[in-house]
């Protein structure tokens, strides 16, 4: 019987052979385990499934494709960082200058990224660099109502390198 686990924090994961293995011998195992210290497992997490159909573990998502197993960021981690994050730091800092809100943002979206490194997360960072970006301009063009379009782009959105709109403050040195 081939099982092996990972553990962290108060979050596993438990990988069998067979599904049957896995139902029949280690998921009773596993609740005796936890009962003698009092807890339990939670019926919403807890789940049975082939790596085919994938797992989300840490925020991030094991699935095999075509017998390649990839790990990418979990879309609830995604929607989660972005919506609840990202989307509330930006919200609730309508009027503070550019140069802080880019202060803020910073850290928080180098730390994710930092996180999602190790994965396949292109299509991730590419989602989210889109969703910053919409969430930007609508932040930018909200402090301009009267001014248009190209105006507020030259304002807040800059070039650097080969890089075009570029959500930055000219930083003049004397």
């Amino acid at each position: 019987m081939k099982v092996n686990g990972v553990r962290y924090a108060d979050d596993f994961v438990i990988t069998g052979a067979s599904q049957e293995v896995l139902e029949n011998a280690v998921r009773p195992w596993v609740e005796a385990f936890l009962a003698q210290r009092g807890l339990q497992l939670s019926e919403e997490k807890t789940r049975i499934a082939h790596i085919e159909d994938g797992f989300d573990f840490l925020g991030w998502n094991f699935r095999k494709y075509s017998g390649k197993l990839l790990i990418k960021p979990s879309k609830k981690n995604v929607k989660a960082f972005f919506y609840c994050t990202v989307e509330e730091t930006i919200s609730g800092n309508k009027t503070v200058k550019q140069k802080n809100l880019i202060q803020t943002l910073n850290p928080m979206l180098r730390g994710w990224v930092q996180y999602h490194s190790p994965v396949v997360a292109k299509q991730a960072y590419s989602r989210m660099e889109y969703l910053v970006f919409r969430r930007l301009w609508r932040w930018s063009k909200r402090r301009h109502p009267q001014k248009s379009a190209d105006w507020v782009r030259r304002k807040y959105f800059h070039s650097a390198d080969d890089r075009k709109w570029v959500f930055a403050v000219h930083t003049y040195s004397r």
